[in-house]
């Protein structure tokens, strides 16, 4: 099994050309600059990377090609859930073949209301999918987006089925309260809230680090405030994050990207997402360039 991830990881963004493929030399750049520049590991095509906006194949050629362009897999963790349990098991094969340190599961999404027994029933045909070749699974609990929760009880009865496989959890709920409760009541779980507030209590242990879109953008300032105790750092990092406060956060994080390494094609998005406006990429860049400075 994958050493076990933490710290500070960047739910890292996917360029797009043209024609609306991964950009894989931006791509690639951009994560090596990532892992460079403060990062621990990096969360490849999750909602920031906006994985559902791409085919199963083109998820699959982004994985292929940070494992071809020699990247440290054991620092990379990759979203393969989906809603259909076939294309999760094809993913999660994917990944486990090419080395990635672990899996992001977001659940089955259309369906509302998914019973504790339906959800035990998806794990088990993706556990047993893998069983040849394990990765460690982390469940991605976004019910905002995803509408299906990882409730508590589901979260316990996951792990006791399934054991060490069940690595940990990314949660993007902003519910801190289900986080710790997630956390102390399975030591030893990796449990990563979405928000850079959080690293000053991951620093107690609690936590096992932080899993951020901003982090494309703070990942220095981040790394200062958790392995360093930096609070001033980390007060940055969290500026800038607040940035997007009731913005559409993966278009702001792309604009910003723009500005930051001063190439245009970083802003644009997927349908349905939009590309920000010249006025709302200026804004970002004053911003940033603010907080930056000090």
């Amino acid at each position: 099994m994958a050493t076990p991830l933490k710290g500070v990881i960047a739910a890292i963004a996917t360029p797009v050309d043209a024609a609306g493929e991964p950009d894989l030399p931006r791509y690639l750049k951009l994560a090596r600059h990532l892992l460079d520049n403060g990062c621990d590991a990096l969360n490849i095509l999750g909602t920031t990377g906006e994985a559902t906006s791409f085919s199963l194949a083109q998820r699959q050629r982004v994985m292929t090609a940070l494992k071809e362009a020699g990247l440290p897999m054991g620092r990379l963790m990759v979203g393969t859930g989906a809603a259909s349990i076939s294309d999760a098991e094809d993913l999660t094969r994917h990944a486990a073949k090419l080395g990635f340190a672990g899996a992001l599961i977001i659940p089955p999404f259309y369906y509302k209301g998914i019973s504790n027994a339906g959800m035990m029933r998806f794990f088990e045909r993706l556990v047993s999918a893998t069983a040849a070749q394990p990765i460690p699974l982390y469940l991605y609990h976004f019910p905002a987006l995803s509408g299906v929760p990882y409730a508590p009880s589901l979260v316990a009865e996951l792990i006791g089925a399934f054991g060490p496989i069940i690595a940990g959890l990314k949660d993007s709920s902003g519910d801190m309260e289900y986080a710790r409760t997630v956390a102390r009541a399975h030591p030893g779980f990796a449990v990563f809230p979405s928000n850079e507030a959080t690293l000053a209590e991951a620093r107690s242990g609690l936590f096992a680090g932080c899993i951020s879109a901003t982090a494309n953008l703070n990942s220095a300032w981040c790394a200062r405030g958790f392995h360093q105790g930096d609070d001033a750092a980390l007060a940055t990092a969290v500026s800038i994050r607040k940035m997007f406060d009731g913005k559409v956060l993966i278009s702001g994080v792309k604009a910003t990207l723009a500005h930051i390494h001063k190439d245009p094609a970083y802003a644009v998005p997927l349908p349905p997402m939009v590309t920000c406006t010249p006025a709302e990429q200026a804004d970002y860049a004053a911003q940033y360039d603010r907080f930056a400075a000090g």
